[in-house]
């Protein structure tokens, strides 16, 4: 079954080459020039990802993305968001949101495809025999849920593989540098600041049990024994 893309971006060029290498890669495309018509696509198709740009017309790309996340419809879907080189702080803020990745304009429509297939196969973590506790944290990692002290945790595709990553290597500092090889599964050009991003937001989300996730100051991160 071909997997479905919304790419959202206001400049025609760019989403006819993007949209043409995508099919040729396989995928189904469709496509938003605004905010609006975005989340509307987001809700009523369901897309397997987003392709989301952050300058757009009216509502920004950090709005829409911080709907996306809130929304319980789509706050799964991956995001992967165009950036220029000149927008750095929104790119983090888009991060810290809930996006999975970024690429920078002037790109490779065969990066983007790349980037894309590796986003979603995050999604496929290897399996554990069954739910795993840690204090108030259950990691169900088969059945790809997470919760604290009975309440269940809604994390995106990229968080719930880097929280599964740090706890079945628990005790063992991981690197920026190896987190960015394991999670995001290729030889990653974003900065290390990605993985901090990341961290912040699943330190958020896992309320009482964040202290679990441990900074190793100028090194990188753990899972607390």
């Amino acid at each position: 079954m071909r997997q479905t893309i919304l790419v959202v971006d206001d400049e025609p060029d760019i989403v006819e080459i993007i949209q043409y290498n995508l099919e040729k890669s396989g995928f189904d495309v469709i496509v938003a020039a605004d905010g609006p018509v975005a989340l509307e696509k987001a809700r009523d198709e369901t897309p397997d990802l987003i392709v989301l740009d952050l300058m757009l017309p009216g509502l920004e790309g950090t709005d829409i993305c911080r709907i996306l996340k809130q929304d319980e419809r789509t706050r799964s879907i991956p995001i992967l968001m165009l950036t220029a080189k000149s927008e750095e702080i929104d790119r983090i803020i888009g991060l810290e949101l809930g996006a999975d990745d970024y690429v920078v304009k002037p790109f490779s429509p065969r990066e983007i495809a790349l980037r894309i297939r590796n986003i979603l196969r995050r999604r496929s973590v290897p399996e554990t025999p069954g739910p795993v506790r840690a204090g108030p944290l259950v990691i169900d990692v088969e059945g790809h849920h997470v919760s604290v002290s009975g309440s269940a945790v809604s994390l995106t595709a990229t968080e719930f593989k880097l929280l599964a990553v740090l706890f079945q290597r628990r005790g063992r500092v991981q690197t920026r540098e190896e987190l960015l090889d394991v999670v995001w599964g290729y030889d990653y050009m974003g900065y290390g600041r990605t993985v901090d991003a990341h961290i912040k937001r699943l330190r958020e989300k896992l309320g009482e049990a964040a202290g679990m996730v441990e900074t190793v100051r100028g090194v990188g991160y753990r899972f607390a024994r």
